[in-house]
């Protein structure tokens, strides 16, 4: 009867486990697993309340002032007139806001055409360089990526100074003496090769640097398998590297756009959008137009208009990245 007694004792009850402890998944507090189900998006809240603080408000501002006629009469007397869409309608229907967008869509175009391929071609040698050379590269484009803006102008006005700049004596000495005096900021497209020049020697790192890091996800084994293939750097470019790194390209490609697209410190503190406001890009012209002739609704609504421009860009880099996931799958 004791041996009986023991196994019986011995028995879990039911719906325990062997240590008695009940089973994984019974007698959980529900309110427990809803409480862990939404505490992602409470960490999420502080940034999300960041960002309507930060960039939400000031958009909404902008959107206000953009259907207002504010001028310094305005503002002294701290008069509200709302005039409806009469900002946007003499901006739309004037022909200098689409010389502008022309402007600064060939402006966008050339520049980020520009960086992608020399960025590309120096990611690839990053690739393959040593690692003391590699090392030195990545230093001097780190170096070049965190310069300010406002100090890279500068420097770039010096270069290419009309009396004293670097740029023209050294095209002297080689032999082109009507370039010794030559101003670089004497006309649109001077003054936008100079601009293109700095703009391109600031964005080359980022795009370098991305691509060099994507090539490190490539498995060896697979250049291994093209060459026993008989592909040659060529093909083995075109067959391994370059699929691998066209979802960078893509990406990399469609953040320059916005970059340069929106750029202002390079073209306003290098000539101010002159000569003949002929260098004026989308953010320059917003800018003359709403501080420089004291127009602040309309400047605001040429802010506006370029950022629904750049919504526009956005919402097709989406839409084509949502339909290349789709037609992979």
């Amino acid at each position: 009867m004791s041996v009986q007694t023991e196994r019986a004792d011995a028995v879990p009850a039911a719906g325990t486990g062997k240590t008695g402890a009940p089973p994984p998944g019974e007698g959980q507090n529900p309110t427990r697993e809803r409480g862990g189900a939404s505490a992602p998006y409470l960490l999420l809240l502080p940034a999300l309340a960041a960002t309507a603080v930060l960039l939400g408000w000031p958009l909404v501002k902008n959107g206000m002032l953009s259907f207002q006629n504010l001028n310094p009469r305005q503002l002294i007397l701290h008069l509200t007139e709302w005039n409806g869409i009469d900002n946007y309608q003499e901006v739309l229907s004037g022909s200098d806001f689409w010389n502008v967008v022309v402007r600064t869509v060939v402006f966008t175009a050339a520049n980020v055409v520009l960086i992608m391929v020399f960025g590309t071609l120096v990611g690839l040698l990053l690739a393959r360089l040593g690692k003391r050379m590699r090392l030195t590269l990545l230093l001097g484009l780190v170096l070049a990526w965190a310069m300010p803006m406002i100090a890279a102008t500068t420097v770039y006005q010096w270069l290419f100074a009309q009396r004293f700049g670097v740029v023209n004596w050294i095209l002297d000495k080689l032999g082109w003496h009507s370039m010794a005096d030559y101003n670089w900021l004497g006309s649109q497209f001077s003054t936008f090769s100079v601009v293109t020049l700095l703009i391109v020697w600031q964005s080359v790192p980022f795009v370098a640097i991305n691509l060099y890091a994507a090539t490190t996800t490539i498995s060896k084994e697979l250049y291994e398998a093209a060459a026993l293939d008989g592909a040659g750097a060529w093909k083995s470019f075109t067959s391994v590297t370059f699929p691998f790194l066209r979802p960078f390209l893509w990406a990399t490609t469609f953040l320059e756009i916005i970059w340069v697209f929106k750029s202002f410190t390079q073209l306003f503190a290098m000539n101010q959008g002159g000569p003949d406001r002929l260098t004026e890009t989308l953010p320059v012209y917003a800018f003359v137009e709403g501080v420089g002739n004291q127009h602040f609704g309309m400047g605001a609504a040429i802010s506006f208009l370029t950022i629904l421009i750049l919504l526009a860009l956005t919402a097709y880099y989406l839409r084509t990245v949502i339909k290349q996931e789709e037609d992979e799958l």
